[in-house]
């Protein structure tokens, strides 16, 4: 599939037809996913973001694409991270730390990836992230924990390359001074 395919499904799925939309999922909707949880350890909270994502595609946003702009992936990439963002603003870390907690509870001891995320998500560098500006975070996770060039993360956020850079270093020196 090309990404002239995509852009093909897309117009027909602003026109109201399910198979193109339900093929569009089909390609997309697993590294989506994916993605989403490299940003994200709760995963029913990625699987309402990315069900939320779709529905937003079918509902009107596919008739915004425009395939001369952008490519369908990183159109979809920004609706899906800003998505996460805003669901991330609606659940306080209180909310996802007892989420995963009651995930826990059925075992004797959560596995080491689970006490590194909760270490990151709820220490100190949990806490100067979460502080950080919505706008911010996304370039750090973008650059740092998914390891995307500049060139490739402002592809993904929607935003011009030196904006990439002038957010990371700006995200960069709040860290420091909240972690110093």
């Amino acid at each position: 599939m090309t990404a002239q395919d995509d852009a093909d499904l897309l117009a027909l799925t602003a026109g109201g037809d399910r198979n193109a939309f339900e093929a569009f999922y089909r390609r997309h909707a697993p590294w989506l996913r994916l993605r989403l949880c490299y940003r994200c350890a709760d995963d029913a909270l990625v699987d309402d973001v990315v069900q939320e994502t779709f529905l937003a595609v079918w509902t009107g946003a596919a008739a915004s694409f425009r395939p001369r702009d952008t490519d369908a992936a990183a159109w979809l990439w920004r609706i899906g991270s800003r998505r996460l963002i805003d669901a991330l603003r609606r659940h306080t870390s209180r909310d996802r730390l007892s989420r995963l907690l009651a995930r826990l509870r059925g075992r004797d001891e959560p596995s080491a990836e689970e006490q590194v995320l909760i270490g990151l998500e709820h220490g100190d560098l949990g806490g100067a992230l979460i502080r950080l500006s919505p706008e911010l975070r996304a370039v750090i996770r973008a650059t740092v924990l998914d390891g995307l060039s500049t060139t490739e993360a402002a592809v993904l956020l929607g935003i011009p390359a030196g904006t990439v850079k002038t957010r990371a270093m700006r995200a960069r020196r709040q860290l420091r001074e909240e972690l110093t």
